[in-house]
């Protein structure tokens, strides 16, 4: 993660931006976090953070999470062999 001051950020907005579509930047001032720039490269990037960011999408992984430690979810390498075996049978 990137750093730098608020100062900084305002003199070259455009750049700091650009560099925000790699990697998070931490904003500062006077030495202390005070904000996060986050850039996305294309509406997906942005629908990913819009995604795990919304708390109903957040309790849906937590109940998913519970229901497969009780037995009631479906493995990902039996989702995957399912679908190998119909790739076959065709």
């Amino acid at each position: 993660m990137r750093t730098v001051t608020v100062a900084d950020l305002q003199r070259d907005v455009v750049h700091y931006l650009e560099l925000a579509e790699e990697e998070d930047i931490l904003i500062l001032e006077n030495g202390k976090p005070v904000g996060l720039l986050r850039g996305f490269a294309d509406e997906d990037d942005l629908f990913d953070y819009q995604l795990e960011s919304d708390p109903r999408f957040l309790e849906r992984v937590k109940r998913a999470r519970a229901q497969f430690r009780e037995g009631q979810g479906i493995r990902l390498e039996d989702v995957k062999s399912e679908l190998f075996r119909l790739e076959n049978e065709r």
